[in-house]
């Protein structure tokens, strides 16, 4: 089984796997029908604060992750809960971390993606 990391915006959507919104506030113009989630982990997005300063900006982007890095390390409950999601639904199906920003490699999902690959020590792919 596979971690993916997909733009909830994406269509048509891959719905073969367990669906994991990671981003702190819902997506616009997505219904909570047409999302097929099956958990919205809001908690273990980055903080308003944080989203906010980066602002989606590309050269503030190894910064960003040094700094969520660092707020998932602070409240580690939320970030662990996600693991064991992960772990638990990898055995039997796909797991997809879904985010809403239009940059395809500069997100959170990106940040988590990598993070729970070394931590679970999953193969790239």
């Amino acid at each position: 089984m596979e971690l993916k990391v997909e733009r909830i915006y994406t269509k048509p959507a891959d719905l073969n796997g367990y669906r994991i919104l990671v981003d702190r506030i819902w997506p616009r113009g997505i219904s909570k029908v047409n999302a097929h989630l099956d958990k919205w982990l809001k908690e273990v997005g980055p903080s308003t604060e944080l989203r906010k300063w980066f602002n989606h900006d590309v050269a503030r982007y190894p910064e960003f992750r040094e700094r969520y890095l660092a707020e998932l390390a602070a409240k580690p409950a939320y970030y662990n809960s996600l693991k064991a999601i992960v772990q638990n639904q990898l055995s039997t199906q796909n797991v997809i971390l879904l985010y809403g920003a239009r940059d395809e490699e500069h997100n959170q999902a990106v940040i988590l993606a990598e993070k729970l690959k070394r931590d679970l020590q999953l193969s790239a792919k």
